[in-house]
């Protein structure tokens, strides 16, 4: 899968020195998402779980909004490899 191996394929080193930038953000953002659907999967009645998921997704979605409008190259490159669909606009 190429999503996993992109997530992986940051090493140590550079997640020290990354921790702030929004890619690093929204990468992180977009593995605790798929392990909270993963756990919704098993658990439906899980609201708290819901709740955080909602919330992580508004995170994620402000992020990705930043990135477009700051640099569209990169927004598109991060949106292919994380294999995350664009957003719809209002």
């Amino acid at each position: 899968m190429v999503k996993n191996s992109f997530i992986s394929a940051i090493s140590q080193e550079e997640k020290e020195k990354n921790k702030g930038s929004t890619e690093f953000q929204i990468l992180n953002f977009t593995k605790r998402i798929r392990r909270l659907t993963s756990h919704l999967e098993l658990h439906k009645k899980d609201y708290l779980s819901q709740r955080g998921l909602r919330k992580i997704l508004g995170k994620r979605q402000r992020l990705l909004t930043y990135l477009s409008n700051k640099n569209r190259v990169r927004y598109k490159e991060l949106i292919g490899q994380l294999d995350i669909r664009e957003p719809k606009t209002r």
